[in-house]
């Protein structure tokens, strides 16, 4: 058994640095790359990230989609991608954002969290709102196969706010009962659990428990608007378990690889000084 991944990423953080850099190859940036927005494009623009960071940053985290719009090649691309981002040493969050109940979402979890897979990645992103226990499949197999899961709980979108803040019978909202189930499954875990919960870094506050005892992924810094400096000040006490997530203010830098390199090391000194 490989160790669990909140020990892993634990480690990769403390010697690469807190920062997982996203994948989005969407189609303005393969544009603004010189690339066409076609496979070769595609393969041409991930292959490039790969080889810049993979060896260097603590988490890459391709988004599922920008691949699978490109049909089984896209996906074919996908599957090469995390294959060798992982044998450089990087940790790949797939960004999947899957969410179904019973088989379905046992079948969602062979497809990114089974050492058989072609698409196996050390953890996946996952939507809880068919209910947190629909979550159970992934979780049961991130344990098998010392993988992790990040929940949705308190995303920056403005229309995630009627789900994840809506009261339940318990006066709790839905996202503080996402953070706490979590919490449950990270129990005794050390040095860090391995469920995680999304928590956008760019929300104004974040009037819930963040103590889960597991990661925290916070897109949001660099284009959209949030920068490092406010995540000692948005997770308080939390910060330290914060994964910051920033894309296009690296990817743009591409396709020069020393710039990737520059532009993704400027982000983990800027999140150090932060944080401490």
């Amino acid at each position: 058994m490989t160790a669990p991944f909140g020990t892993r990423l634990r480690e990769a953080m403390d010697t690469r640095g807190p920062l997982c850099v996203g994948i989005d190859p969407h189609g303005s940036l393969l544009q603004a790359w010189g690339l066409g927005d076609d496979v070769a494009g595609l393969e041409r623009f991930t292959r490039t990230v790969v080889e810049a960071l993979a060896d260097r940053v603590a988490v890459l985290k391709p988004q599922s989609a920008f691949f699978e719009r490109f049909g089984s090649k896209g996906v074919a691309v996908l599957e090469q991608a995390v294959a060798d981002a992982r044998s450089a040493g990087a940790l790949v969050l797939m960004d999947a954002k899957r969410g179904d109940i019973g088989s379905t979402m046992a079948a969602y979890a062979d497809a990114f969290l089974s050492p058989t897979s072609p698409l196996f990645s050390d953890a996946v992103t996952v939507s809880p709102y068919l209910g947190f226990g629909s979550l159970r499949p992934a979780f049961d197999a991130a344990r098998a196969s010392g993988s992790g899961v990040f929940a949705l709980a308190l995303t920056s979108n403005p229309e995630g706010h009627e789900v994840q803040h809506a009261i339940g019978e318990d006066g709790t909202t839905v996202a503080q009962s996402v953070l706490r189930q979590l919490a449950a499954e990270n129990a005794d875990a050390y040095p860090l659990g391995s469920f995680g919960a999304v928590v956008g870094a760019t929300l104004k506050n974040i009037d819930a428990d963040l103590d889960i005892n597991g990661p925290l992924l916070a897109p949001g810094i660099g284009a959209q608007g949030a920068t490092p400096a406010d995540i000692p000040i948005l997770f308080g006490a939390a910060a330290a378990n914060v994964v910051p997530s920033v894309s296009r203010d690296v990817l743009k830098q591409g396709p020069s690889v020393d710039a990737l390199r520059e532009a993704s090391a400027r982000f983990v000194d800027e999140v150090r000084a932060a944080i401490g």
